[in-house]
Formats: structure tokens, sequence, C-alpha cells
């Protein structure tokens, strides 16, 4: 076969720099052959033998051997026989070099373009491995390009690319060519155009492996985080607990001086974090998921459904409900209660404030 050095040089680079096995084009290539060998001359009992190591791509098409020629890709005359094979009879088969000029212009392209369908599906299998491996997981990214149109952007992770469209970005973040941002694999699935990875920067679980990444103490299980509930580029709140007597979890998600939350509000642009003591006791974990409000008293229903009423100090009322009503909404779902808040004096005014579960 003519080019041997070109296709092991081919071979060698699709290997290095998409990670896609040789061996695994090589079996391609034997089967683009075979195709090839089917469709110009239909005999597809052809021997393909491959040895990278020592450069050699040789192609042999089985032909038995006659007196008489019927049907030219399956049959060979005897005098021509013997001159590959001087000990054959008529009956024998015998295995014809084959040079890959005579498949023929359509059997050529049959060939690349199942080469060229092996290298897609060797990338699909590469990618879809890329991406199981970072599922659920927290990833650098580098913004490639991004759609004029739709605001989609198409971001490279490791060897493979992924897009992030609009919904999933967060609202008012400009993303440029060249930016370096982490995004969270929320999902890996398999479509008729290859492996997807639904990536996002509005998932709540991105908040969360931003925090196993800048407190050890979570990362070692010192400090759980029970739960979070985020407004993506506004606010999130983080609901977590210590294991260990001696370890202040609101503390330790803080940071001196602030410096571990300020890191990641910085990677969220500026969205504001509220840090809260998680607790079994439902009247405490409320009262400090209002936070940054105080509380003067949590009821709970008498019916044992998942609702409460709340005092705040008259002149926290607003800091407790929130712009509209995001305080009270965020606490509402971090602690899977609805909340209705009330001032300590008990004058609603017009309407009573509350939060929807």
């Amino acid at each position: 076969m003519s080019g041997n050095s070109e296709i092991f040089e081919a071979l060698d680079m699709l290997d290095k720099e998409r990670g896609i096995s040789a061996d695994f084009m090589i079996d391609r290539i034997k089967k683009a052959i075979v195709t090839a060998c089917k469709n110009s001359y239909g005999n597809e009992d052809c021997v393909v033998n491959v040895d990278q190591a020592k450069g050699v791509f040789e192609v042999f098409l089985n032909k038995t051997v006659v007196e008489d020629i019927t049907d030219k890709g399956k049959e060979i005359l005897l005098d021509k026989a013997r001159e590959i094979d001087p000990a054959v009879s008529v009956g024998d088969t015998v295995a014809v070099p084959m040079d890959t000029k005579q498949f023929g212009r359509i059997s050529a392209m049959t060939a690349r373009n199942i080469i060229r369908q092996g290298i897609r599906d060797g990338e699909r299998s590469r990618m879809l491995q890329e991406f199981e491996s970072k599922h659920q997981e927290l990833v650098s990214a580098v913004v490639d390009q991004i759609d004029p149109r739709s605001g989609a952007a198409t971001l490279v992770i490791g060897k493979a690319e992924a897009v992030l469209p609009r919904s999933e970005q967060v609202p008012g973040e400009t993303l440029r060519v060249g930016d370096h941002i982490k995004v969270y694999v929320a999902d890996v699935r398999e479509t008729e155009k290859g492996p997807r990875a639904i990536i996002s920067r509005v998932h709540p679980d991105l908040v969360r492996r931003l925090f196993e990444e800048e407190v050890p103490e979570i990362y070692d299980g010192t400090v759980e985080i029970k739960a979070i509930s985020r407004e993506a580029g506004s606010r999130t709140k983080i609901a977590v607990m210590s294991h260990n007597a001696d370890v202040d979890a609101v503390g330790a998600c803080i940071g001196a001086k602030g410096m571990r939350v300020n890191r990641i509000v910085d990677e969220l642009d500026g969205e504001k974090i509220d840090i809260v003591q998680y607790s079994d006791d439902p009247v405490k974990f409320i009262a400090s998921a209002l936070s940054p409000a105080s509380v003067v008293e949590v009821v709970p229903a008498e019916d044992g459904s998942h609702a409460c009423r709340v005092s705040v100090p008259d002149d926290q009322l607003s800091l407790a409900i929130g712009n509209k009503g995001q305080n009270a909404r965020l606490a509402a779902r971090l602690t899977g209660w609805k909340i209705d808040i009330k001032p300590q004096s008990g004058f609603f005014g017009e309407e009573e404030a509350g939060a929807q579960k």
C-alpha cells in the first residue's frame, strides 16, 4: 500500500494530539479497506496486515485459481497465480497483493469516509470518557468563542469542547473569549451528535464544589454542607454544620478576614453568599436561615405541615423579607419550610409578607 509512512505519521499524530489510539484507528482502517474491496471487486475476502512498529501496511485479496475467469473480483488465472505462488493449482486460493490505486476513486472515497467516521467515533468515545470522569465536578474551562446571536459560549475543557448556553450563564455576567472560568458538569448525555456535557454556572452545586476547593475542613469531612439555595448572580444561602466541637463551621467557611468566602465571591463575580449554621431543630435552622436578619420567634404550624410563622424586630422586617422577597424565598428553599414573616409588633400593613417553599 503506497504512502505507508504518511499513514503511520497521521495515526501517530491522532494518537498524540487527539488522544485517539492508533489501534482503534487501524481497526477502523481495516474495516474501511474490506468495504472498499467489496465495493470495487464484489469480494470482501481480504487480509489486511498492519505492523505500525515496522511501518508495514499490506492488503491481500483472496482469489480462487481458475482456468477461465467469470468473476474478476474473486478469481485469478493459473499463470498469474503462479507468479505469486508457483505451487498453486486450479481450485486453490491465493492471496493477491493489492495496491490502493487499484481500488478506484469511489472505493478510496468510501475508505476515507469510514476513516473519518472512525476519527469522529474515536473523539466521541474519548470525549465521553473525559466528561464522565468529570461528572458532577467543578472544571476549569477557557472561553473559545461566543455565539453573537444566542449568547452561548463554546468552552474548551481539557481536550474536549462543551457549550455553555445563555440559560446556564450567571445573569449579568459578561464572558469574553480567552476568559478562564469554572463550570459545573451537571450531566453527561450520549446524543446523536456525540457525547454532550450539560455544564452550568448557575447550578447550586457549583457553589458546593467551590467551597470544597476553598475550605479544607469541608473537603476532609469535618464540616458538612447540609443545604444550598441559590439565585445565581444575586445571592446564595449555604447551611453548614461541624462534626468536630472544636471547629466552627461558619467560621471555617468564611476564613481569616473573610478570605475564603471572598475568593468564592470573586469567582462568582460578586454574588452575595450567606453562610448559616445548620440545625436538626427546625426552629433554630429557620432562624439562622433568615440571616442577616435577626429573629425573635419561630412558631411551627400546629398541623405538622412544614409551615411556620416568624416574628422579627420591626426595623428588620424588610431585611428579613429581602429585596423582592429574595431573603425569605431563599430561606424557605434552604430549609424546606413555608415561612410567613411578621413584625414583632404584629402590624402587617396592607398585606402579609411571606415566602412560599
